[in-house]
């Protein structure tokens, strides 16, 4: 990377360390929202007997799903030989560390008793279960993420960059086939016991992680007056769209297949056409919103150009990424229970009956202070440690491409 220079941003107005204040007032709104449901208990939620994992499990998963992707920048010009994206690389991998961070942080909150996490989580471990595993991905994927950010940035361990990439590749995948897997092993509930969900998590951490790195870039490099070139953004672009479409066919893939088994069929029918407000949220928010409205734009001859349309683009990726994550942790749980197949049952335990969620202000909060935490860390990352390129404007990214490295 001899024709990029990296600096930390050099920001010191106001408006840096008012976004600095403005998250760590996120940040403090959600350890409060924890501490409520930690002492008052979760009867303060949106969560019951039936809906046990609640809008923190959706921002949860999202961010562990969207960390994997990423870091998918860095795995392009590392593993892949793309030089024009190897600037972006060092950004790419303190993203993902972020991301991965809030995202747990979120996780370890919601569930309960954080002070067990040291010991039972993590000294006591049942390897038949998927969670022990992951325990394993999520701390090695950070483990690995940090060494090959340090053969990046230390130029006397630029030689090992490229294997330490090739790791971090195949940790991250094996980290979401792991996250996608939790649903995937979950025999009990219809929506969930596929093993597509492992490889549509992977394709779907492609989609939004790109989606939240390209929006990074773009802010960091506006509120910093760097500039941007339309190579790289172009690029970008291009790389989004082809993930949001294959994004598309795993879920179709996912949903034609259980509609061709007749035990699943009236699930899917439930989810598809019934549902209600999953039904709605499926097709208005996951597909047309998420999916379909972003590749109108980023195909568009006109609005692909455009740097505001692109990050509309992105900004609705995620959302639509938050919805999917939503119907498939509480659509997966709303649904009932099949105890007997082909007969009906009800109790005083609700058997056989939809289950209604309606998310609490806290689990709002609790979400967005792990949304916080991941940018806290970004934003104070980029200011401390050289992880920007000085320029990416066009000529700058053309002579580095050049290169062949």
């Amino acid at each position: 990377m001899s024709s990029v220079v990296f600096r930390e941003i050099q920001s010191r107005g106001k408006g840096y360390y008012g976004i600095l204040a403005a998250l760590g007032v996120m940040i403090l709104a959600g350890l409060a929202a924890a501490y409520n449901m930690e002492t008052r208990g979760h009867i303060i939620t949106g969560m019951n007997q039936q809906i046990v994992w609640g809008l923190p499990h959706v921002f949860a998963v999202f961010m562990i799903v969207a960390a994997s992707g990423a870091l998918n920048v860095a795995s392009i010009g590392s593993v892949f030989g793309k030089s024009m994206y190897k600037p972006l690389a060092p950004l790419s991998g303190l993203l993902a560390i972020a991301l991965l961070v809030g995202g747990l942080t979120v996780l370890m909150l919601d569930l309960g008793r954080p002070d067990r996490i040291v010991t039972v989580a993590m000294t006591h471990f049942n390897f038949t279960s998927i969670f022990a595993l992951n325990v394993f991905l999520y701390t090695g994927f950070m483990t690995i993420v940090a060494v090959y950010l340090w053969t990046m940035m230390e130029r006397r361990m630029n030689t090992y960059t490229k294997a330490a990439g090739v790791a971090a590749f195949i940790w991250r995948l094996l980290l979401t086939t792991g996250t996608g897997s939790i649903f995937g092993f979950l025999v009990a509930r219809q929506l969930y016991d596929s093993a597509l969900l492992a490889p549509t998590f992977i394709v779907m951490s492609f989609a939004y992680g790109l989606a939240i790195f390209i929006l990074v870039l773009m802010a960091a490099y506006n509120w910093t007056g760097r500039e941007v070139g339309d190579v790289i953004m172009m690029r970008l672009k291009k790389l989004l769209a082809i993930f949001i479409a294959a994004m598309l066919y795993f879920v179709a893939v996912y949903h034609v297949t259980n509609i061709y088994y007749a035990e699943r069929r009236a699930v899917e029918a439930w989810l598809l056409l019934h549902g209600g407000i999953q039904t709605e949220l499926f097709w208005l928010g996951q597909i047309l919103a998420g999916s379909v409205l972003p590749l109108v734009i980023l195909f568009h001859p006109k609005w692909g150009k455009s740097r505001a349309m692109i990050a509309s683009a992105c900004g609705l990726v995620i959302v639509g990424g938050l919805i999917q994550m939503y119907v498939t942790i509480i659509g997966g749980q709303a649904y009932p229970l099949v105890l007997f197949p082909g007969m009906k049952e009800s109790s005083t335990f609700y058997d056989g009956v939809v289950h209604p969620y309606y998310p609490s202000s806290y689990e709002v909060f609790l979400g967005l202070g792990g949304v916080a935490i991941a940018l806290f860390i970004v934003a104070v990352g980029i200011k401390v440690l050289r992880f920007l390129p000085e320029s990416l404007e066009d000529h700058v990214v053309r002579a580095h491409h050049g290169e062949g490295h």
